[in-house]
């Protein structure tokens, strides 16, 4: 049984802009995005079937596999609402919490449309939105926002192999080059952005 509620307000971008850009918003998110986790912590190893998405372990919690600004709703300038848990799946919950801090902070390139701020600045902002979640043991989390970023290099190349449309035409629109280029650029700055979670 779905139940579909609407949620008054705009929708974010990627990256954010304006207002949404402040240190509230990934406060914000991050204690979303916590509780959420928490709210399923309890039936996520009973929930591990009929998922669009594969099952990643350790099964912690039920990930919301999409949490993003542009999965989300703002209303006077600060975020009230998630939506869209088309790949939501049980797994663990740094896994979900790396893709919300590769695209809330963002860790990106500055220089292309995903990105904006210095790396130092990013670094802050890392630290911030991993605090207000709340993250206790983040010591592989730079590794683990690695590997997120590579998974969607991953999803989309499979999705060209099979001859997936919907996969194919993301890549068509640049998305793999997106993830590419922010992959190199979150190596590039790994120093950074570990110290920034020590």
């Amino acid at each position: 049984r779905e139940v579909l509620t609407y949620l008054p307000g705009d929708v974010g971008t990627s990256p954010l802009v304006g207002a949404l850009r402040r240190d509230e918003v990934l406060v914000q998110a991050g204690r979303l995005l916590r509780a959420i986790h928490d709210a399923t912590a309890e039936v996520a190893g009973q929930w591990l079937t009929g998922w669009r998405a594969p099952v990643r372990e350790p099964v912690e919690v039920i990930c919301h596999g999409d949490f993003a600004p542009y999965n989300c709703v703002f209303a006077g300038g600060d975020l009230v609402g998630v939506f869209d848990f088309d790949f939501a799946h049980a797994g663990p919950r740094a896994w979900d919490l790396a893709y919300a801090l590769y695209r809330f902070v963002p860790m990106a390139d500055p220089e292309q449309t995903e990105g904006f701020g210095s790396p130092g600045e990013q670094a802050r902002r890392l630290r911030l939105m991993a605090d207000a979640y709340g993250l206790t043991d983040r010591s592989g989390l730079y590794g683990t926002v690695f590997g997120r970023i590579q998974s969607m290099v991953d999803f989309l190349l499979e999705g060209e192999r099979v001859g997936d449309v919907r996969r194919i035409a993301n890549i068509e629109a640049g998305h793999l080059a997106v993830y590419r280029h922010d992959l190199a650029y979150v190596e590039r700055h790994r120093t950074v952005f570990e110290a920034a979670l020590a």
